[in-house]
């Protein structure tokens, strides 16, 4: 890939607050994969490992568009295959990038990968797709749900994911950098969430009767 093929790079404000927008929403979801990987290995994932994992995700999102690439966030499809292949080793792990980087370097090599016939393809999906669906519910089931604040707070996330599946012309109406966060389910659900998370246990009841609690 030749650097900066598309020009020089160039600083509007509504695209930076889009994209700190959507960067905000890859850092939640890579701590929900990092917490679910955690789940499926044993292993307590702690403040240390989710700050080591952003720092990681920052450093290939600033250097993605050198490129021409996107911002990056933890392949999600990911928790589904560990659990599915109970393979959880770091060594299988660079070793399958390195099998990745051979494919993007020679395609033939590629395009015998694509042979696999659809309907195999199809039912790994199914399989895996699932898996990453239960570890999404198996997280949400230690979320502290029966707080109705928490029902609430899923609820309008869940419904705020799932209109732009449903109606995909809802935000037809919206400037373009509004479409192009509320546009995607998982980018919407996300922000919806963060935003009801700070104001029920931050800035509403939640938050000041926790900062009573401390104080006294």
């Amino acid at each position: 890939p030749t650097p900066f093929a598309f020009g020089a790079p160039e600083f509007r404000p509504a695209a930076i607050l889009s994209l700190c927008i959507v960067m905000l929403v890859l850092m939640t979801e890579s701590c929900a994969g990092m917490l679910a990987l955690g789940e499926i290995c044993d292993r307590r994932t702690d403040g240390r490992t989710i700050t080591r994992g952003l720092r990681t995700d920052g450093i290939a999102t600033f250097l993605g568009p050198v490129f021409g690439g996107f911002p990056t966030s933890a392949f999600a499809q990911n928790v589904g295959v560990v659990s599915l292949t109970k393979v959880r080793s770091r060594y299988v792990v660079a070793a399958a990038g390195g099998a990745l980087l051979v494919l993007g370097v020679f395609p033939v090599l590629g395009a015998v990968v694509s042979l696999v016939p659809m309907p195999v393809l199809g039912g790994a999906g199914i399989v895996l797709f699932g898996s990453i669906a239960v570890s999404g519910i198996r997280t949400l089931s230690e979320a502290g749900l029966d707080d109705s604040s928490n029902i609430v707070l899923v609820a309008v996330a869940l419904g705020a994911g799932i209109i732009p599946l449903a109606a995909p012309g809802f935000y037809t109406g919206f400037p373009s950098w509004a479409q192009t966060v509320l546009g995607s389910g998982i980018s919407a659900g996300a922000l919806v969430a963060v935003l009801l998370n700070l104001f029920f246990h931050h800035l509403g009841t939640h938050g000041r009767t926790a900062v009573a609690l401390k104080s006294s």
